[in-house]
């Protein structure tokens, strides 16, 4: 995913790594730094395949 605003990103970034939840997210639901923000919070998370279910091993 892309982001526009570096600096909110790093926000979001900084809130993961402080322990706090992603309801901390400061900006409206909905708006771009809201979402940069949320892109900055799961960066160190494993992308998620959600167009096919994940097979089984």
């Amino acid at each position: 995913m892309a982001f526009v605003s570096q600096t909110v990103m790093e926000e979001g970034l900084a809130a993961k790594r402080a322990g706090q939840s992603d309801e901390a997210n400061p900006y409206p639901a909905g708006s771009q730094n809201s979402a940069d923000w949320l892109e900055g919070y799961t960066a160190d998370e494993v992308e998620q395949n959600v167009d096919r279910p994940e097979s089984e091993a």
